[in-house]
């Protein structure tokens, strides 16, 4: 069994669990399904919006896929998040990634 069927077959009994969405999201990144793993995590930020590290990623997801407005979006929001959450690294992680976007764009 693949880790994704896994993830798949433990979501089953915990559906709402943001860490193995989360999870999942990131396995369907590896193989290139970019709308999977959309949709894995505007669900999870949809359900759990203090659930950071997935502000990151689909900042990142967005990026990848030519759409920086919403990266940009994304990013200030998790950083929002972050503040919030007194999570400092978490912070710095995407205010770096937010100036580099911000820096290509100009």
């Amino acid at each position: 069994m693949n880790r994704i069927e896994q993830l798949n077959n433990l979501l089953l009994t915990n559906a709402n669990d943001s860490f193995l969405q989360h999870a999942l999201a990131l396995e369907h990144i590896k193989l290139g399904d970019d709308d999977k793993a959309l949709v894995l995590f505007t669900n999870i930020l949809k359900v759990n919006e203090d659930y950071v590290g997935s502000y990151y990623h689909l900042a990142k997801l967005y990026e990848r896929m030519q759409q920086l407005p919403m990266a940009v979006e994304t990013y200030k929001k998790g950083m929002m998040i972050a503040k919030k959450l007194k999570d400092q690294h978490a912070y710095n992680e995407m205010q770096g990634a937010l100036e580099d976007v911000e820096d290509a764009d100009e």
